[in-house]
């Protein structure tokens, strides 16, 4: 039996962030989690959170969470508090963790690249944070303005480049070439 911990990453991920850098809001936090999915699926060919990105004016959004955080589901009770503060430039909603992230369901690769953004992005602004996201090349750029797919959803394999693309989808038709032949 295979055990999806998707969403249980997704909140821990979330409880790390929240506890190991300074100004984290939505903004700030859908750009990290944005770049801990891309970067894993390019080093492995899988999300961690399995959450899926739009192409939104202000880079990539995930739009399943974007939802919740008005109406928060119960997982997150007593692990992140979502508030909403005044500031100079309106209100915006601050994400605070309220417990201890748990690495225990994080791989080593999965953690190291947690430190690595947390690290790197640890005092970013969350325009520094947008700004980074619409490098050209980068997927959330081929989508929004090299493909003129605004609001659309962001593959997963645009986080590859080209020559690996290739090989990514040559590996695949070999495995399913292989599976049939096995199976008969």
């Amino acid at each position: 039996m295979i055990i999806d911990h998707q969403r249980e990453k997704l909140v821990q991920t979330v409880v790390f962030f929240a506890s190991r850098v300074n100004k984290l809001g939505k903004t700030k936090l859908f750009k990290l989690l944005y770049f801990f999915d891309f970067q894993h699926y390019r080093d492995t060919g899988r999300s961690v959170t399995g959450l899926d990105y739009y192409a939104w004016p202000m880079g990539p959004v995930p739009v399943e969470l974007y939802g919740e955080f008005d109406v928060p589901r119960p997982d997150w009770s007593g692990k992140i508090a979502f508030r909403t503060i005044p500031t100079f430039k309106g209100m915006m909603l601050t994400v605070r963790a309220e417990s201890a992230f748990e690495p225990a369901l994080f791989s080593r690769r999965e953690l190291r690249l947690l430190e690595a953004l947390a690290e790197e992005f640890h005092d970013a602004a969350a325009e520094d944070m947008v700004e980074a996201t619409h490098l050209e090349n980068m997927p959330w750029h081929r989508v929004w303005t090299r493909d003129g797919r605004k609001q659309k959803q962001i593959p997963y394999e645009y986080a590859l480049r080209q020559q690996d693309r290739d090989l990514f989808v040559e590996f695949a038709a070999e495995r399913e070439t292989l599976a049939k032949a096995l199976n008969g």
